[in-house]
């Protein structure tokens, strides 16, 4: 029995035993928080975000005017370009070709026909009213004869009469000169609509057609569907081709004959009018030289823009031929290769595409994770901060897009942001989590504008540079100084880079490193526009605007004065002591002087109940209970974060007021209850906790600081002999309490930082508390 009863306590206690989680189960259950899960959330969404801004399904342009092509540069696909010289020969062919065949317009003068029928019908007249031959005025009779029977009739009277008899007998039988008149004017309808041409006046253009244009008005051209119409001026109806044939004098002779037979019904009358018309016909088309130029200028128009652009083809494997090694790319070379590129990009398979997406992705997560490492091991507090963690994934994702904007790439200026956001990072939190997100979001950048090496050292050394300088900011000029100072050592880096790497050293190449070296200066010039956005935007404030909050004159600082001189006096010396502590370790002395002339604001609004402001009258604390003392001295630090928010003091300043005592206890009226508890048989155990201050602990290295230095100032005033030694003793004995009541836990000081503390707080007491001479015959006072 009693072997089997160790046996089962035995397996107890090994069953007791349980070892903690391991790595991966450990990952599992930290992924599972909530909070975790929202900044994932958040930088997923930013990687998708920059996936798209960057295009990271296809492969990067990786060239740039002024690059030098360091070896052959082969096509990687079949793919062809528009040659521009070959299209415009092409099309100045078509243009003068169409120029050649472009139809002519003339104007015609139609009343020249009208009037030429009504002589036609008064001469008729005057033959018909002859009773003879010899009554008919020779010159009109004549006129209806053709030239060889005139020259007849000159020769024998007696056909000349014979002539004329024939005519007058056909014309008397029909008699009727309206129904003559109309007839003729049947006849010449066509000539009247189209008009009559002796001969062709213009030397350009087509000699078979023209385009007859009614006179006394203008002419337009209109394109419709790849046609070209003529239209007169406010007409609907497009202006018809007229052959040339159907209205040159010469060749319409037969056709006028048959419509005159076919019109007047009477041979003999028709072969008579015919003849006097053959005589009397004159051109009524005149070239118009204004509308056939703007109708050969639209039939050129149209003809170019009927040809086709003329395409140059490149094979793939085969070397392009107008990128020689060595020189520089033009805009033409660069317009070439992106031609290459694009049909690179088109010709690619879908399985390529879902590769380079998730390559893309991949190295976004890995940049994140990179730096979210970083983050979670040195910067926690800014990893709990969502808002200032958002702030700096959004400035990340904007700074990618930026940096693919074609012109700011083209010009190399994608330095500028990448500069902005360093020095940014800078004034908002620290170099090294500046120089980690810089670093990576170089590496980003160079990726994905498809650049590298020597990019990517340009990149980091110049904004290494900024960031390096930007610690400390005392004056709006520091920020263009370090734009110069940044472009100095770009310029320097170029040179260097692109020289190892075997670029040729000349106007180019200088060139580039000077387009570097301004845009490093521009960088500079727009944050120092830019520099009061930024601290509002992460609620910093930088040493111009801590000089500012510091001056005397603030209004806070007159009211103090006026209302507490000796609170006034005792943050003076405060910030005197703490800013040279802060200093000592690295940490912003100016940030912790600025906070020590505002840490005990609060006392201005009840200054009689703070030794330090007490007079002669003594203290009013007298005829309050200790825990009713305890609640006025513990207001002061409520009292201060309320007037500092009133008054629109920065977060930083608030979070120096509302945590320079910490949690730290009220001692002195504290041991007073513990005293009056102990002799009241019937008092209450005293609660602690209502005796200490409501916090938070400080939480940097700046608010560590200024409790110490606050409690060792207030702690010296009770000295009677205030040796350095005894300093030296309190100072290192206040410190060593605060450190073991935990009130140092949450600002990241070491030990070795608090003793340096210590050492800064008592030399500096000492010096406050210096000795003098005593010179003989010396009164004191």
């Amino acid at each position: 029995m009693s072997s089997g009863s160790q046996s089962r306590n035995r397996s107890k206690r090994v069953a007791s035993v349980e070892l903690p989680p391991g790595l991966f189960l450990r990952t599992i259950k930290y992924l599972r928080r909530d909070d975790v899960l929202v900044r994932l959330g958040i930088c997923f969404l930013a990687a998708s975000l920059m996936w798209l801004v960057t295009k990271g399904w296809q492969p990067p342009m990786t060239y740039r005017t002024w690059d030098f092509p360091t070896r052959r540069i082969v096509a990687r696909v079949d793919f062809e370009r528009d040659d521009w010289d070959q299209t415009k020969i092409a099309k100045d062919r078509a243009q003068e070709r169409a120029k050649s065949q472009a139809l002519n317009v003339y104007e015609h003068h139609q009343k020249q026909l009208e009037n030429l029928r009504f002589t036609l019908k008064d001469q008729v007249f005057q033959v018909i009213r002859a009773e003879s031959f010899a009554d008919v005025d020779p010159s009109v009779w004549n006129k209806f004869l053709d030239r060889q029977e005139e020259e007849a009739a000159k020769r024998s009277e007696t056909e000349s009469i014979a002539a004329f008899e024939e005519f007058r007998e056909a014309l008397v039988k029909d008699a009727d000169l309206a129904e003559f008149e109309k007839a003729i004017e049947r006849a010449l309808l066509d000539f009247e609509r189209n008009g009559l041409l002796e001969k062709l006046e213009h030397d350009r253009g087509s000699n078979k057609q023209i385009i007859v244009q009614p006179e006394g008005r203008d002419v337009e051209c209109r394109i419709v569907d790849n046609q070209l119409f003529v239209y007169s001026v406010g007409g609907d109806e497009p202006l018809s081709p007229i052959e040339v044939e159907d209205v040159r004098i010469a060749e319409i002779g037969a056709g006028l004959l048959e419509e005159l037979v076919a019109q007047l019904k009477s041979e003999v009358i028709a072969k008579y009018v015919y003849q006097w018309f053959e005589q009397q016909l004159k051109p009524t088309l005149v070239h118009n030289p204004v509308a056939s130029d703007r109708v050969a200028r639209h039939a050129a128009e149209l003809a170019a823009n009927g040809i086709d652009t003329v395409k140059e083809k490149f094979l793939a494997g085969e070397a392009l031929p107008q990128l020689a090694t060595g020189v520089p790319f033009t805009k033409d070379d660069i317009e070439l290769l992106r031609l290459e590129h694009r049909a690179f990009v088109q010709q690619r398979t879908k399985s390529e595409i879902v590769y380079g997406s998730l390559a893309s992705l991949g190295m976004y997560a890995a940049i994140y994770a990179l730096c979210g490492f970083y983050i979670a091991q040195r910067k926690q507090r800014l990893l709990k901060d969502l808002r200032h963690f958002v702030t700096i994934v959004s400035l990340y994702v904007l700074l990618v897009s930026l940096a693919q904007i074609p012109i700011l790439t083209e010009w190399r200026a994608e330095i500028v942001p990448l500069l902005m956001f360093g020095t940014i990072i800078t004034i908002a939190y620290q170099q090294d989590l500046a120089l980690v997100l810089t670093a990576g979001i170089a590496l980003v950048v160079v990726l994905t504008t498809g650049r590298g090496l020597n990019e990517f050292v340009i990149y980091v050394a110049s904004s290494a540079t900024a960031i390096q300088m930007s610690a400390h900011i005392r004056s709006r000029t520091k920020l263009i100084y370090i734009g110069s100072c940044a472009g100095l050592v770009s310029f320097a880096t170029t040179l260097g880079a692109s020289l190892v790497s075997g670029y040729p050293l000349g106007t180019t190449l200088l060139a580039n490193a000077a387009l570097y070296g301004f845009f490093c200066f521009l960088a500079g010039v727009l944050m120092t526009g830019l520099l009061p956005f930024v601290e509002s935007l992460f609620d910093v404030q930088t040493e111009i605007s801590l000089l500012e909050l510091g001056d005397a004159a603030h209004p806070l600082l007159q009211e103090l004065v006026r209302r507490a001189p000796g609170t006034y006096n005792h943050s003076i010396n405060v910030a005197s002591i703490a800013e040279a502590a802060a200093d000592s370790i690295g940490a912003n002395g100016l940030l912790v002087r600025v906070g020590a002339y505002f840490h005990d604001i609060g006392k201005m609004l009840k200054p009689g109940y703070f030794a330090e402001n007490q007079g002669e009258s003594g203290s009013q604390h007298e005829s309050l209970v200790p825990a009713m003392s305890t609640l006025v001295i513990i207001a002061h630090v409520k009292d201060g974060a309320d007037l500092a928010r009133q008054h629109h003091l920065p977060h930083s300043i608030v979070d120096f007021i509302e945590q320079h005592h910490g949690t730290s206890l009220v001692e002195y009226f504290f041991d007073q209850a513990k005293g009056k508890s102990k002799d009241d048989p019937n008092g209450e155990e005293v609660d602690e906790s209502t005796f200490r201050y409501p916090g938070p602990k400080p939480q940097n290295k700046e608010a560590g600081v200024l409790m110490l230095a606050d409690a060792v100032e207030s702690a010296s005033r009770t000295l009677v002999d205030p040796a350095p030694a005894r300093i030296e003793s309190l100072v290192e004995e206040i410190a060593m309490k605060r450190l073991l009541e935990g009130e140092f836990d949450d600002c990241g000081l070491t030990l070795s930082e608090l003793h340096t503390i210590e050492a800064s707080l008592a030399k500096s007491l000492t010096a406050v508390f210096h000795g003098r001479v005593k010179y003989p015959n010396q009164h004191t006072a």
